[in-house]
């Protein structure tokens, strides 16, 4: 590779880097995004996407496409058009495909990341401390609301519980580091008093423990009793509501589930149009709902649905399926949970199995939690999940050599050296 081309791409690979790493900086993420992208053609020169991503690519333009078709066919076009700033976005997986490759550099990005909601969770503690944390003054770190704080810190508390349950094992300072940072983001998440992203997590750690330790289940009951004897009573409050179905909040969903229905039911194809949810709901609501006027539905399968039409959401659904069953070929094949235990030699595969479980586990908490908030229409939030998506593909990509090395792991477990792709 001429030296041109290789400083080009480390250069697009930084880049890139640093605008997922400035998402709570939206304004400076959106300038780094931009330059991102006009520098691609410079950056990205003779590279194409891995081809085990064409189905996902296949999948995020229907999506595109159908968002277009939406804004079209929208009951006002001209405010719909809005949306079509979204197309900004989705370039982000795209741009993830092209720029970033193989283990290392997926590796280098999650690292940053954690340390960065590290960062924003110590700020919501701080605010903590500084009288915030009440309903009505929720801590929200250095973001503009709470919900898209306590919903990053998800994504990246899975990316790092990845990283501790199948990652190589981490000694000394870095280890230290790692525990610190688990225990301020999920501090600060529990300080966020965020029911969705408490539902989503608690459901993701339940079925990773169910998969790794199950017998660690059993410590449910203990820990239960030790939270209900120990936690503040606001706290246990607002915990005990989350399957209070006479909580306003909670019923105002429900009301907001019969409404969706309306909608998909009267424009199943393309939707109502974007924004166009938040225009007319007054129409579809339920009579006893609690609020005349919602800006979204609180919930991802819902807003599209109603929003843009069934295709879209199973443009939406298929990206997801797709990232997962590559992330989970990808954890199998670098040996899954044997990996971190096979020694130094097999650091390598131990990245790579960490990274897939990571990406497993935030795909997974995010749509468990956009099934009580809509998180696909939170812009910080939403370029975490396509970066999510991704990141199988890029992770289990060439890197610049051409070649990856096979994983140690898998050929121990085949009785030969496991394949390269």
């Amino acid at each position: 590779m001429p030296a041109e081309h290789a400083a080009a791409r480390r250069w697009g690979f930084r880049l890139y880097a640093l605008h997922l790493l400035t998402l709570p900086a939206l304004a400076v993420a959106n300038v780094v995004a931009g330059l991102t992208i006009l520098s691609t053609p410079w950056t990205a020169r003779g590279r194409r996407p891995p081809p085990a991503a064409r189905p996902l690519l296949i999948a995020l333009g229907v999506y595109a496409l159908l968002l277009l078709a939406s804004i079209a066919a929208s009951y006002s076009p001209a405010q719909s058009w809005r949306a079509a700033s979204e197309l900004f976005t989705l370039a982000i997986l795209v741009l993830a495909l092209y720029l970033v490759r193989g283990e290392r550099e997926a590796r280098w990005i999650v690292a940053g990341l954690v340390v960065v909601a590290a960062l924003a969770a110590a700020f919501g503690l701080v605010q903590l401390g500084l009288g915030y944390g009440g309903i009505d003054r929720r801590i929200r770190g250095p973001f503009s609301h709470w919900m898209t704080f306590a919903h990053f810190l998800m994504v990246c508390d899975c990316l790092l519980i990845g990283r501790l349950a199948a990652g190589p094992p981490a000694r000394g300072w870095r280890r230290l580091g790692l525990w610190a940072a688990l225990a301020a983001i999920n501090l600060a998440i529990v300080g966020s008093l965020t029911r969705s992203v408490w539902v989503a997590l608690a459901l993701t750690f339940t079925l990773l423990l169910a998969v790794r330790a199950p017998r660690w289940l059993l410590a449910y009951l203990p820990a239960a009793a030790l939270v209900v004897l120990l936690a503040p009573v606001p706290l246990l409050h607002r915990m005990a509501s989350v399957v209070d179905l006479g909580d306003p909040s909670n019923y105002d969903r429900l009301c907001m589930v019969r409404a969706a229905a309306r909608m998909t039911a009267e424009r199943p194809l393309f939707g109502l149009g974007p924004e166009m949810v938040r225009e007319r709901y007054a129409i579809y609501r339920e009579p006893t709902a609690p609020r005349y006027g919602v800006p979204h539905l609180h919930n991802n399968l819902l807003q599209l649905a109603a929003e843009r039409g069934l295709p879209a959401l199973g443009a939406y659904l298929a990206m997801t399926v797709l990232a997962l069953a590559a992330a989970a070929r990808g954890f199998r094949a670098a040996g899954g949970f044997r990996a971190a235990r096979a020694g130094p030699d097999a650091a390598g595969a131990a990245g790579l199995a960490g990274l897939h479980l990571g990406t497993i586990l935030a795909l997974v908490a995010f749509n468990l939690g956009g099934l009580f908030e809509y998180n696909w229409g939170d812009t910080e939030v939403q370029r975490l999940a396509l970066f999510a998506l991704a990141l199988p593909y890029c992770a289990g990509a060439a890197g610049p050599g051409g070649s990856r090395s096979p994983s140690p792991v898998a050929a121990d477990t085949r009785g030969g050296e496991a394949p390269r792709r």
